[in-house]
């Protein structure tokens, strides 16, 4: 019994330096910061800053307008030059628009009186045919008239004064001539239906003809000029856009937020004017939260990038999952220019190392605890299991 009391005595012992010796060896770093990046924005245009009153830490999503810049004496020359442009050019394209209309209009109605024209020139040809043909087929029937009848006959038959003076009136030159006028009828209907009207000699279409042929021609030159003016108008509204939308950017406007996360800074006051490119606000992106943290050289140099570890806040019983994400060494000072926590002296003269926490990113503007500390675990201690046991 003596010897058993004083093993069981050696065995709480030696577990309670196990414990105590393993908790203290482990590999754990000896402080933790939640950390993010920070995200400058800038002056896009020079003008008047305005900044909405807004609470430092205040919570920001993508997208909320942040701040306004306006610039009251942006340069429109060249824009109001491009609209006066693209007014005239439409006037011009209207202009051709409507003398296109007018002369359509125009060519369509002098081909309805073509048309009137030539029914009823063919109807008046086929009635002077028809006459001409009786006046024929009579004199070849009666035989020669006599010579009371003869002045009667030529005065119907002859159509002006195509005799010449004292010319005798002979029977067979009344046959003849009526002959030939049926033979000339004849033609001229053959050529009618051809569309073809055998008139004075020299034209063989009826003037409204001829003028809608002529507009036919300038309404084609007319379409050419309207595409063109289409095209230049198309060319000038395209460079308006341009300008329009360089202007635009140039006067400014509202500035939405880039990231969600923490209203973090203001590093000009509202109202001043500003350049473009001076830094205007800071925020911290929440969706890239981070775990900065300083180890011994011991546990730094057995650390590698893309190693597991275990963050736990301090004063919570949560515990996240990790991955180292880069070993910066000793006095990495200037790896923290862009991020929202700063490094303590005492910090840089350990080992920095940052770690990739996806549980707290994920978390969006809940998980963004900046500023929280803790401690990182890069081995297995004695006591995990209970750990995991207690709420």
């Amino acid at each position: 019994m003596k010897y058993r009391r004083l093993i069981l005595g050696l065995i709480a012992i030696i577990f309670a330096l196990w414990i105590i010796v393993g908790e203290q060896m482990s590999g754990a770093s000896a402080n933790a910061v939640v950390n993010a990046p920070l995200v400058t924005v800038r002056a896009t245009v020079a003008g008047n800053l305005t900044v909405p009153a807004r609470q430092i830490g205040t919570r920001v999503s993508q997208g909320e307008v942040i701040a306004s810049l306006v610039d009251p004496i942006v340069d429109r020359v060249r824009l109001d030059d491009l609209l006066m442009e693209s007014r005239l050019e439409e006037a011009t394209r209207l202009q051709l628009a409507a003398l296109l209309v007018e002369n359509e209009a125009m060519r369509d109605g002098l081909r309805e009186r073509t048309q009137i024209f030539r029914e009823h020139r063919l109807e008046e040809l086929r009635t002077q045919l028809s006459h001409a043909e009786a006046r024929l087929a009579l004199l070849e029937a009666e035989g020669a008239p006599t010579d009371q009848t003869q002045q009667l006959l030529l005065d119907i038959v002859e159509e002006g004064s195509g005799r010449l003076p004292g010319e005798p009136r002979r029977d067979a030159l009344v046959l003849n001539h009526a002959r030939e006028r049926v033979e000339v009828l004849q033609i001229a209907l053959r050529a009618a239906e051809q569309n073809v009207f055998l008139g004075d000699g020299y034209n063989d279409a009826p003037n409204a003809e001829q003028r809608a042929v002529e507009l036919s021609g300038e309404i084609a030159a007319l379409q050419t000029r309207l595409t063109e003016a289409e095209e230049r108008v198309a060319a000038v509204r395209e460079r308006v856009d341009r300008e329009r939308i360089r202007v635009n950017f140039a006067t400014g406007g509202e500035m939405p937020s880039p990231v969600t996360g923490l209203f973090w800074e203001v590093l000009q006051a509202d109202g001043v004017n500003v350049q473009r490119g001076d830094p205007l606000l800071r925020l911290v992106d929440c969706r890239s939260t981070m775990v900065t943290a300083s180890v011994t050289e011991r546990v730094y140099n057995s650390l590698g990038v893309g190693d597991a570890a275990r963050f736990r806040l301090g004063g919570s019983s949560s515990v996240y999952d990790a991955t180292v994400a880069r070993l910066a060494g000793s006095g990495a000072a200037t790896v923290y220019s862009n991020l929202a926590v700063a490094p303590s002296q005492r910090h840089l003269e350990r080992y920095d190392v940052a770690l990739i926490v996806p549980q707290l990113a994920q978390q969006g503007i809940e998980g963004c605890m900046i500023g929280r500390t803790g401690r990182v675990f890069f081995e297995s201690r004695p006591l995990d299991g209970l750990r995991r046991l207690l709420p």
